[in-house]
């Protein structure tokens, strides 16, 4: 029960990676918040786990208010933040990307952490205490061609990972990141382009372990960053990748 006691907001928990550390949370003493763009999906995971279900739209300002509000007046305080909503656009050459899926990659994937800081790091502040994860990935670190917006977009999230770190360690809040490599979850078609025995072969090839990163690997290393046991850790970028990144 590592995180008994303890509240945390866990952004597209409603499946993959964010299911994964919403379900470890809860199984280590947290009382989480299941927060989703999907409403029903984020009620089926909060009902698993005894938590709270929350429909936000993190790239929108009011949206992740009301899910900060709705957080402090049922607990009072949140101890934990995960930012681990996301999306990508489909590969293509970096001027073939339309404006819109730019736009939509880089609110969703950045904005939304500038929005949540905005809403969730003064009540940190104010207790002195509190730590907030950030879902990179291993493409902010080792970018793949035809995905080149969503790669940026990741290594922004390393940077301000990095940035949050500095500003916020002598307030007792610690701020790190987890880089999975690609897993079962919602977003891998979008990543291979296509979701064939052939692409799923190609791209295991490149991973050493030789398989993909899943929710249960992401809600441990998650447990691990959030938890006091990491006291001394902040401003770390977590390779949960099999070693693809070496």
């Amino acid at each position: 029960m590592r995180l008994e006691g303890k509240t945390a907001v866990v952004t597209g928990a409603g499946s993959g990676f964010g299911a994964g550390i919403a379900r470890r949370f809860a199984a280590e003493g947290a009382q989480v918040m299941v927060a989703d763009i999907n409403a029903d999906a984020a009620a089926a995971v909060a009902a698993e786990i005894g938590g709270l279900a929350q429909a936000v739209d993190v790239a929108q300002g009011d949206s992740v208010k009301a899910m900060a509000e709705a957080a402090l007046g049922a607990w009072g305080r949140v101890d934990i933040l995960v930012n681990n909503a996301g999306v990508t656009h489909m590969p293509a050459l970096m001027e073939d990307i339309s404006e819109a899926d730019f736009d939509r990659v880089l609110s969703v994937n950045a904005r939304s952490v500038y929005l949540t800081a905005r809403h969730l790091v003064p009540g940190m502040k104010a207790q002195g205490a509190g730590a907030i994860l950030n879902i990179a990935s291993t493409a902010g670190v080792s970018p793949r061609p035809r995905l080149s917006w969503y790669n940026a977009s990741k290594g922004w999230m390393i940077t301000a990972t990095r940035a949050m770190a500095v500003e916020l360690a002598p307030f007792g809040v610690r701020v790190n990141a987890l880089n999975p490599v690609a897993g079962e979850t919602p977003l891998l078609k979008s990543f291979l382009g296509e979701d064939t025995p052939e692409m799923r072969a190609k791209f295991l090839s490149t991973i050493p372990i030789g398989r993909f990163s899943t929710p249960q690997d992401m809600g441990n290393a998650a447990l691990f960053l959030c938890s006091d046991e990491a006291s001394m850790v902040t401003g770390v970028a977590m390779e949960v990748d099999g070693g693809r990144c070496i």
